[in-house]
């Protein structure tokens, strides 16, 4: 039985996220089907985590198990007729037999894209926030370095979360502006529900005056979720980056 890592994109617009659902279409389910023509028995695929509906991915690992012998060359071609066009996978790999995309990985890097001017525009719609109130990305990124390291992070996690600690270890959190475009880009050792999204929220209320930028240290030491920012839209946010030490996963050759 052959273990195969698969790279993909996809844009969450149409799916209720990366896990099946009982009544929505997932991104995992189109998947799971695609590969099942592809190689004759019924697949199940491990992803790299989970995506909210809406959420978009330019970078995905799943993997699954197969006794077919198509040469992983010839998979995502193969693969990609049988899928719908806001589901792409760019690369199948042999990877090793304990591999697993989700308890393989390392880190994870997010981007969350806001749109700020005044006017909105149609093709980001789903894409980026449009945001038009004018934002300070400088006051964004004061507010943003206090994330930075190993905390608590139970202010920026969705009420009713069910996860066994709330202590995450974030790498880096940039934010950078280009015109309208305002990209926040976040990595860490692995995020709770909805965590960037608040994370978002939180220094976009920095920039707005709401508090100063410093006060998110206090607001995380607090752990409690009313004292920070709202959740942004799901329809901003991508997954980008995902590093494994597996040969052929890494940032730089996938990308």
């Amino acid at each position: 039985m052959r273990n195969i890592g698969l790279q993909l994109m996809y844009v969450g617009t149409a799916y209720h996220g990366w896990q099946i659902q009982k009544n929505a279409v997932s991104v995992e389910e189109t998947l799971e089907k695609a590969l099942e023509k592809v190689v004759g028995h019924p697949v199940k695929c491990t992803g790299a985590g989970r995506t909210d509906a809406g959420v978009h991915a330019r970078t995905y690992v799943a993997n699954f198990r197969t006794c077919s012998t198509i040469p992983c060359d010839r998979l995502p071609l193969a693969v990609n007729t049988r899928l719908p066009d806001d589901i792409v996978v760019t690369r199948a790999v042999e990877v090793s037999e304990d591999f697993n995309a989700i308890g393989s990985c390392r880190k994870k890097e997010y981007t969350y894209r806001i749109y700020n001017t005044r006017i909105r525009n149609a093709f980001f719609v789903n894409r980026a926030w449009f945001y038009p109130k004018r934002l300070d990305e400088q006051v964004m990124q004061r507010a943003a370095d206090c994330f930075v390291g190993t905390h608590d992070f139970a202010a920026v996690k969705s009420v009713g979360t069910d996860t066994k600690t709330t202590v995450r270890t974030v790498y880096y959190f940039d934010i950078e502006r280009q015109g309208d475009l305002i990209d926040c880009r976040v990595c860490a050792n692995g995020f709770l529900y909805n965590m960037v999204r608040a994370m978002v929220g939180t220094v976009i209320y920095a920039a707005e005056g709401k508090f100063p930028p410093e006060a998110v240290s206090d607001i995380l030491l607090g752990k409690c979720r009313t004292d920070a920012g709202p959740t942004a839209p799901p329809g901003g946010l991508y997954m980008t980056k995902l590093w494994y030490d597996e040969p052929g996963l890494t940032p730089e050759e996938m990308e």
